[in-house]
């Protein structure tokens, strides 16, 4: 047991900081269950911790302080993911919380206090509806209230069947837009709690709102379904008030509301809206207006159990951009500088009754014109009419575009046009810059794919018609994601869906939320299940540990563990006695450079070898998981079966799998051949690198794999080769042909300029130029380029692995990750025969050098001469590096 100090000494060396939970700091309304508390520590001096208090209090005064003590390090005495004390969160209750932290010396200062506000488990409201047609004109809802006198809180909690905008007093409530988002509609819609104090006053109040389609009754997919989720819009609100007196009312949705529309007259997701302005009823959302030709509303019948706090921070404006104007005609070129998921906002002068029409593109033809063959069947244009003569400001509304470019056509005059961005709003975590232009760019690049592309769910591409949460993209890109952004929480929610989406045999979606048919998905004309495929399905073990050895709480690992292991279980239930799967359909190595544009499955690595080289992945992640949170028994058995698995797959398909990146890659990655190979097969690997010139020639399942595999086998010359190279196909080439986010092909515009067709043997077209999966090399670019990642056994950055490595061409680079204990960082340059490194660990974080060093290399941290592997504390060090290896991408 560990010494925990008497308590009056104190050790001001120390203080608690930063005191947070696992959900972002602006979001109230929290689930009322498992919460967790995380902070980080900061002083001058590093000092041993021993344990920690927790002391906590109900915000209504009618709790007790209550604290909670770990004496003993080895049974959690971390900062990250510790459950906090005092049982259930009240609920609509306010609790707080406050830590502090025992050194040998004593006890460090209590933290600031955090508040935390607890949601409700069941809305009492009802849903509300009115009839309206498909892609047509929006619903307007509003009731009319009194309050005595001005409240000293209220808070609203909303959520929609489809989706919503509300005002309270003719202001808009918040800034979200596209709420409630999208999940597994058919068993969890998430709530919003609105803080609208500031909005109510004494006398008459109005609650209005809109609603759109959305994802949940618009057409989703290629194959122009709609209605999947159901055929009435319908919304649910509850306003709870509370006045100075001590006394509280309640408001809800019931059969009293009133409805009727406005300027909305048609809104989708993939084809943009349209509205007239003439038929907006003035003032609707305020007091005083007449609704007495409004009509009645209905209530629907819907399980309240449906509604539940949300987790994931709201979709918000996260930038914008001022758009260039060139006019050609009768038409203006926009065009904001970066690709986007967002709208265009105008500002125009014109007149009564004008149209102004306008269509968004990612790319332009060679002679100017919007590429809009990339769309397929998305019209993504929004169109106004004008009400009166002079200014406009023009925005649509329940819609979003993948653009850069923008043509507006009407006789009016442009004043100004900005780009409006769109995203779940992650706080930013990782930063990366270096000596190589090119190479920041494509860090920019990857960034922004990740914005435009978690929208709600972690999407394939914001401009088509598809949008999906495709899995096989998730689990390619978790890792880098879960490194430049905070998306444990955005994470977290989807995979609730992902398991909600599992089949009865344990079988994962190809895209969660899952809306696809077997008929969705054609092969040789033939309709094809794609439930359950390798690299797809597997995201529901790699996305939650990664999440897990990204931010090192275990949560996710509880919260997915019985997915994880129904996901395992059905793997080994279509293998059956034969250890190994079956072959089937598999989407394989996608998008292959080598495989037939129009058949992007058909890869050069064998598909068998893919489905059960992550079969084997998927059950030793699961074994790992069950260690650490389920059953130590089974996570051997399961070992057992990976081995087992692994072997089988090696011995049948090993010596096909040698021929191509991938499988070499995944071999080396997966452990699925011996590790005694491992040297051999990375040197095969070197080799067909070396071969090719760095070029690229794997597909979505391939490529994360490939530059770690080098690295791990002493490749590292290879491994810049290929992450440098400036021919198609490769990151680079597409930064020297002006993209700024990720392309879905390599040779989404070729080298003569022109712009790939994306046709496909299924008949339809697929290309993109905002795909984040080939992005997954960031993940590499941090744990390498710039030398910091995070420790699988100790994870969360508990310990750190520093290993930078230098490469022509790369001079210098700095990096940083905002860690659960703080700020991760390293900066490091080559200076005369020498690299030259600052490396900053955050309290209660340790590191591991791993330098590059040569025969004649002496390593010094801080002026002290050390060996290689040497232990770095917390704190900010000085690293020197003599004679050190310096990578060859051109030898």
């Amino acid at each position: 047991m560990a010494f925990l100090p008497t308590f009056d000494k104190s050790d001001d060396r120390l203080r608690a900081t930063h005191l947070r939970t696992q959900y972002t700091d602006d979001l109230i309304g929290v689930p009322r269950t498992g919460l967790r508390l995380t902070w980080s520590l900061e002083g001058e001096q590093a000092a041993a911790v021993l344990g920690y208090q927790i002391s906590w209090r109900n915000g209504n005064g009618n709790g007790n302080d209550t604290e909670e003590l770990v004496t003993d390090p080895t049974e959690g005495a971390g900062t990250s993911g510790v459950l906090a004390p005092g049982g259930d969160l009240p609920a609509a209750g306010v609790r707080h919380f406050r830590v502090r932290v025992a050194t040998a010396a004593g006890w460090t200062a209590w933290s600031s206090e955090l508040a935390v506000e607890a949601g409700v488990d069941t809305l009492s409201a009802a849903v509300i509806s009115v009839p309206a047609p498909l892609a047509g004109v929006s619903p307007y809802f509003r009731r009319s209230l009194t309050l005595a006198s001005k409240p000293v809180r209220a808070r609203l909690r909303v959520s929609s069947l489809g989706v919503h905008e509300l005002a309270i007093n003719g202001t808009r409530v918040g800034e979200e837009h596209l709420s409630p988002g999208w999940t597994a509609y058919q068993e969890r819609i998430v709530v919003a709690t609105h803080d609208v104090t500031a909005l109510l006053t004494e006398g008459e109040n109005v609650l209005g709102a809109m609603l759109g389609d959305g994802w949940y009754r618009g057409r989703l997919g290629w194959r122009d379904r709609d209605a999947i989720y159901g055929t009435e819009l319908g919304l649910i609100a509850q306003l709870e008030v509370e006045f100075a007196d001590g006394s509280r009312e309640e408001f809800r949705t019931d059969d009293s509301w009133r409805a009727s529309t406005g300027e909305v007259t048609a809104s989708s997701i993939y084809d943009g809206t349209d509205i007239d302005f003439s038929l907006e009823p003035t003032g609707w959302s305020s007091p005083g207006f007449d609704d007495s030709a409004w009509s009645a509303v209905q209530v629907l019948d819907v399980d309240p159990a449906l509604f539940v706090p949300r987790i994931a921070p709201p979709i918000r404006t996260i930038a914008e951009f001022s758009m260039t104007t060139v006019s050609t005609g009768e038409r203006t070129v926009l065009d904001g500088s970066q690709n986007i998921a967002g709208w265009v906002r105008l500002v125009v002068r014109g007149k009564k009754g004008d149209t102004v029409t306008v269509r968004h593109a990612e790319v332009l033809e060679p002679d100017g014109a919007l590429h809009v063959a990339a769309l397929r069947s998305a019209k993504a244009t929004d169109t106004y009419v004008l009400d009166r003569d002079g200014g406009h400001t023009l925005e649509p509304r329940f819609t979003f575009h993948g653009f850069r470019y923008a043509d507006v056509l009407g006789n009016v005059e442009i004043v100004s046009a900005v780009g409006i961005a769109i995203s779940s709003d992650t706080p930013r975590r990782g930063h990366f810059e270096s000596s190589h232009t090119a190479l920041n760019r494509l860090h920019e690049n990857v960034l922004w794919s990740q914005r435009d592309n978690f929208v709600s769910v972690p999407t394939d591409c914001p401009q088509r018609d598809e949008r999906m949460g495709w899995t096989g993209d998730a689990q390619a890109f978790a890792m880098t994601a879960n490194t430049i952004f905070d998306t444990e929480s955005f994470w977290r929610s989807w995979l609730l869906d992902l398991e909600i989406d599992q089949d009865d045999d344990g079988a994962v979606a190809a895209v969660v939320p899952n809306m696809l048919i077997d008929s969705d998905f054609l092969l040789d004309g033939v309709p094809t299940s794609i439930m359950g495929r390798a690299g797809w399905g597997d995201a529901a073990t790699i996305v939650p540990w990664s999440i897990y050895e990204s931010y090192g709480s275990t949560e996710v690992l509880e919260q997915q563990l019985s997915s994880m292991r129904r996901w395992v279980e059905y793997l080994a239930n279509w293998a059956g006695d034969g250890i190994v799967l079956s072959t089937e359909f598999q989407f394989g190595d996608w998008l292959d450079p080598d495989a037939p544009g129009d058949r992007p499955w058909e890869a050069k690595v064998s598909a068998d070898f893919v489905a059960n080289a992550f079969y084997a992945h998927s059950a030793r992640l699961l074994a790992r998981s069950e260690r650490l949170v389920g059953d130590a028994d089974e996570a051997t058995r399961i070992d057992a079966l990976a081995d087992a698995v692994a072997a089988e797959t090696w011995k049948r398909w090993g010596t096909d799998a040698r021929n191509s990146a991938a499988g070499l890659a995944m071999a080396i990655e997966f452990t699925i051949a011996p590790v005694a190979e491992h040297e051999t097969l990375g040197n095969e690997l070197a080799q067909l690198v070396r071969d090719t010139a760095g070029r690229i020639t794997t597909g979505f399942l391939g490529t994360p794999l490939v530059l770690p595999a080098l690295t791990r086998t002493g490749h590292n010359d290879e491994a810049f080769l290929m992450l440098l190279r400036r021919d198609a196909p490769s990151w680079l080439y597409q930064v020297d042909r002006g993209a700024t986010t990720i392309w879905e092909r390599w040779d989404a515009i070729q080298p003569d300029g022109s712009i790939h067709q994306g046709d496909m043997d299924t008949g339809d077209s697929m290309i993109s130029f905002n795909h984040y999966a080939y992005g997954a090399v960031i993940d590499w670019v941090y744990r390498t380029v710039a030398g910091i990642a995070p420790d699988a056994e100790r994870p969360g950055y508990e310990l750190v692995h520093v290993a930078p490595r230098p490469a022509v061409g790369i001079d210098w680079a700095r990096a940083s990750v905002e860690s659960r204990a703080g700020e991760v960082a390293i900066d490091w340059r080559l200076e005369n025969d020498s690299l030259l490194a600052t490396v900053t660990l955050p309290m209660g974080s340790t590191g591991l050098l791993d330098a590059p060093v040569g025969d004649s290399s002496v390593i010094t941290v801080d002026g002290v001469t050390v060996e290689n592997g040497v232990s770095l504390s917390a704190g900010t060090h000085a690293i020197v590096v003599t004679q050190p290896v310096i990578a060859q991408p051109a030898s």
